[in-house]
C-alpha cells in the first residue's frame, strides 16, 4: 500500500474516532450496532449501482461511504472493554486470507480456480468447525435469487450438485414450465384492467403467510374504495411451480456462469429504460396512457424497440 494512502485511512479512522468522542457530533456518538444497519444496507447498494454504471468517480465516492460504515462500527465496537478496532479486523481478515490461499502463501499447488473454489470450502469449513451445515453462511436476507444461487452453490462446490451439467439445468428448467402450463390452465381468469395484484400467502395484512396464526382472507370485491377488485389468489400448488421454475432458472445460470440477480436486474432495467421512452413520448403526444387500448399500447411499445 502507498505510504500516502495508509496515511489517508489513518486520518480518516481519526475523523471517526474524533466524531465519536466526547464533545464530538450528537448524531454519530448515539448510533450502535442496529442503528447503522439500514445505512449500511443503502450504501451496499449504492455501491452496486455504481459498479453497474462504471463510473470511476462515482464508484470511488461509493465505496468511500462504504469504507466510512466499516470505520464507523469499527469505532463503536473499540468503545467496549472487549470490543476490537479496525486493526483487530484488518489483522482477522489477512490472517484468513493467507489461511485461505495456501497455493499463493503456501506449499499447495492448485490446477486451477475450481480447485482454488473446493479448496476455500474445505479450509473454511476448519475454521468454523461450529457450524452444522455448509448452508449457515447463505444469509437469509439476501435478496430470493442471491439465496437461491447461495443454497446451490455451497454444496456443489463440495460434489453435491442438483444439475451437473447445462443439459441437465435445462431439462429442469423445461419440466418446470410444462408443470406451470399445466397449473397455468387450470387457474383463474385474468382480471380486469386496473385491477389490484392480489397477495400471496407470504403478503397478507398480517405479515404472516396463510398457515400463519393471524392469517386473513383477501378482501372481499369492493371493500376498498376506489380500487378495483382483486383477482384471486394464486393457488399454492401454482406458486410452488413458479417457486420450482425460478430456482431451475437459477441452476441454469449458475451452470453458465450467469449470475441471476445481475442478469435479471439487467433486464429489468432494460424495460424500465424502454418504458420511460414511452412516456415520454405520449407526454410529448399529449396522450394520456391511462386511455390507451391495447393495441395502441403495443403500437407505442414497438416505437421504442
Amino acid at each position: 500500500m502507498r505510504e500516502e494512502a495508509a496515511q489517508s485511512l489513518r486520518e480518516l479512522n481519526e475523523v471517526i474516532e474524533r466524531l465519536r468522542a466526547p464533545g464530538g457530533c450528537p448524531w454519530d456518538r448515539a448510533q450502535t450496532h442496529r442503528s447503522l444497519r439500514p445505512y449500511l444496507l443503502e450504501e451496499t447498494y449504492e455501491t452496486l449501482e455504481a459498479i453497474d454504471s462504471q463510473g470511476t468517480a462515482t464508484l470511488r465516492e461509493e465505496l468511500g461511504d462504504l469504507l466510512l460504515q466499516v470505520l464507523m462500527h469499527c469505532a463503536i465496537a473499540a468503545e467496549r472493554s472487549d470490543g476490537f478496532d479496525i486493526g483487530d479486523v484488518a489483522e482477522t481478515t489477512r490472517a484468513k486470507m493467507v489461511h485461505r490461499h495456501p497455493h499463493v502463501f503456501g506449499g499447495t499447488t492448485v490446477a486451477g480456480a475450481e480447485e482454488v473454489v473446493v479448496n476455500w470450502e474445505k479450509l473454511k469449513r476448519i475454521e468454523k468447525r461450529e457450524r452444522l451445515s455448509l448452508l449457515e453462511g447463505v444469509p437469509h436476507a439476501l435478496p430470493a435469487l442471491a439465496f437461491a444461487q447461495g443454497v446451490q452453490k455451497r454444496p456443489a462446490r463440495v460434489g453435491f450438485d442438483e444439475t451437473p451439467t447445462v443439459a441437465a439445468a435445462l431439462a429442469w428448467v423445461r419440466d418446470g414450465v410444462d408443470e406451470l402450463a399445466r397449473l397455468a390452465a387450470e387457474a383463474p381468469a385474468r382480471a380486469n384492467r386496473g385491477a389490484d395484484w392480489a397477495p400471496s400467502g407470504a403478503d397478507t395484512a398480517s405479515g404472516e403467510g396463510l398457515d400463519g396464526p393471524e392469517a386473513v382472507e383477501p378482501a372481499a370485491p369492493g371493500t376498498v374504495a376506489g380500487h378495483a377488485p382483486p383477482p384471486p389468489p394464486a393457488s399454492r400448488d401454482l406458486e410452488a411451480a413458479m417457486g420450482e421454475l425460478l430456482f431451475a432458472a437459477v441452476a441454469l445460470a449458475r451452470q453458465l456462469r450467469v449470475n441471476p440477480e445481475h442478469a435479471l436486474r439487467g433486464r429489468a432495467v432494460s424495460f424500465a429504460d424502454r418504458f420511460r421512452t414511452l412516456e415520454t413520448a405520449a407526454r410529448a403526444d399529449g396522450v394520456d396512457l391511462h386511455d390507451l387500448r391495447p393495441e395502441e399500447w403495443r403500437r407505442r411499445w414497438e416505437a421504442t424497440a
